[in-house]
């Protein structure tokens, strides 16, 4: 919190509000209470005019907070100015998902054989097929493999071929992103660790040990499919080219210090997971040849499956964790279901985009993707604020939505704070986002949507500078700060 409004003032606020007596018919917009114990409670607080002037964030401010039982709108600013969500827009994606594939939804992964399998021997290819499970991991190809095994099978005759098919191949979510950011990875059918490949470094005598590796909390498997060269230069830190399918890095020797570790994403999603399963099938005995990828997918029978996890759970943790590849992935899969079939990220994005207009009324959505994570994105708070009250009665998300802790001026969480939030955040550098629901010590729900945006600062960045640029931290920090002042306003004036 901004320390605006303590844990006492609230309460007796609260009261206050509740003192007013009721409205038979709302407006349809920007209710302002008239009532005379209301007044004195909205006498004591900052005006929103002066919110965002202590918040100094220069470009634009735009919000809207709606009663969820009525759908009336109770104050709005710029509320139909469109701005770029970030990741709030994966509330909208959860949404979608939830509808068209249904919470039980699971993803499956296969493997299968083009031929017989005679004591022990498949007579013909082995297939490892992605069913677009946005959550597969070196743990479940460990499982694969010891199914596979399980199921008889200790030699193959054929090839090892993969398949991403299920999905079009989407080289990276958004272009204008530096190229060593592990949340702007390929996206594909087939799909492992969140396509992102470990780089750990330390440092031996005068130089360097280097591992690339599919690391999850079992398993530690190294992998060709990405390679790393320490350079002799200052910068760029990071230097990235694609060589025969393969993943090419550099990496400054002045930025390594004495060792380290980050995630660095993977443009060839299929041979990665396919290099993986190879590793893992071997260490059951079943030698596999080097992972060759097809764009059809063979016939054959099915050896082995390991499922994901319901829907339900999976976009869960998309919303807490915030994970692009997730967002991406699913929103794409359920645009496959609803059509037919599916071309690319923009027009799965389209596709969303129309049935968020029909099913939660919202009228100038513009999403380019699934995740947010394209700046090219367009929603407006009013929209967003609809779409959560419609959302409430028809597709549920706020069980999905992550609890955001009230906290005081120096940021610190305020333990047993009266008001609950479940709500989704959204960052990019000078883009801030916060949407979800209020509920109001007297049971009061509200939705309300803060969006915050310097897209000229924002656009002024170069590739290079769109990691860490300097200020943006700090920008994003008054800007959550905002979005918690202008919580603690609508719990006080429309909480109960």
């Amino acid at each position: 919190m901004g320390g605006l409004i303590s844990r006492r003032v609230f309460l007796t606020g609260s009261v206050a509000v509740m003192a007013a007596p009721a409205l038979a018919s709302a407006p349809a917009v920007s209710l302002r209470p008239k009532a005379r114990g209301v007044a004195v409670v909205q006498r004591g607080l900052p005006s929103v005019e002066a919110l965002i002037k202590k918040a100094r964030l220069g470009g634009q401010v735009s919000y809207s907070v709606a009663n969820v039982a009525t759908g009336q709108v109770l104050e709005d600013h710029n509320a139909s100015i469109g701005l770029p969500p970030a990741s709030v827009a994966k509330a909208i994606t959860a949404a979608y998902a939830l509808k068209v594939l249904g919470p039980g939804h699971r993803f499956r992964t296969r493997v299968f054989g083009t031929g017989p399998v005679e004591n022990g021997i498949l007579k013909g290819d082995l297939v490892l097929a992605g069913g677009g499970d946005p959550t597969l991991d070196t743990n479940d190809l460990a499982d694969l493999a010891a199914k596979l095994k399980a199921g008889g099978v200790r030699e193959v005759q054929g090839r090892f071929l993969v398949w991403d098919g299920a999905l079009p191949f989407v080289r990276q979510i958004d272009s204008s992103q530096p190229d060593q950011v592990s949340y702007n990875p390929a996206i594909s059918g087939l799909n492992l660790n969140f396509n992102r490949v470990r780089f750990e470094w330390k440092k031996t005598g005068s130089d360097y040990t280097i591992l690339m590796d599919a690391r999850t909390d079992k398993y530690r498997p190294e992998v060709r499919i990405a390679t790393m060269r320490v350079a002799d230069r200052k910068s760029p830190v990071y230097t990235y080219e694609e060589k025969n399918g393969r993943d090419s890095w550099t990496v400054a020797r002045r930025a390594l210090g004495k060792g380290g570790a980050r995630w660095l994403p993977v443009r060839n999603p299929a041979i990665y997971a396919g290099e993986v399963f190879q590793t893992m099938a071997s260490a059951h005995g079943i030698r596999l040849k080097a992972p060759k990828q097809v764009k059809s997918l063979p016939s054959g029978t099915v050896l082995a499956v390991v499922e994901s996890a319901k829907l339900s759970a999976i976009l869960k943790a998309m919303l807490k964790h915030s994970t692009n590849l997730t967002a991406e992935v699913v929103g794409l899969w359920a645009s496959k279901v609803r059509k037919g079939r599916v071309s690319g990220l923009r027009a799965s994005a389209n596709e969303m985009n129309r049935w968020a207009k029909d099913q939660l009324g919202m009228t100038k959505v513009a999403l380019v993707d699934h995740s947010g994570l394209g700046d090219a994105s367009r929603m407006t708070a009013g929209d967003m604020t609809r779409a959560l009250v419609a959302a409430r009665k028809h597709v549920d998300v706020q069980p999905l939505l992550k609890d955001i802790p009230m906290r005081d001026a120096d940021r610190k969480i305020l333990e047993n704070h009266p008001v609950k939030v479940q709500a989704k955040t959204g960052t990019l550098n000078f883009v801030s986002g916060l949407a979800g629901y209020v509920r109001a010590p007297g049971g009061e729900e509200l939705a309300f949507a803060v969006f915050a945006a310097d897209t000229k600062r924002r656009s002024a960045l170069t590739k290079a500078q769109r990691e860490r640029p300097d200020g943006a931290r700090s920008w994003n920090g008054r800007a959550k700060i905002l979005q918690q002042d202008l919580i603690d306003r609508w719990a006080v004036l429309f909480g109960a």
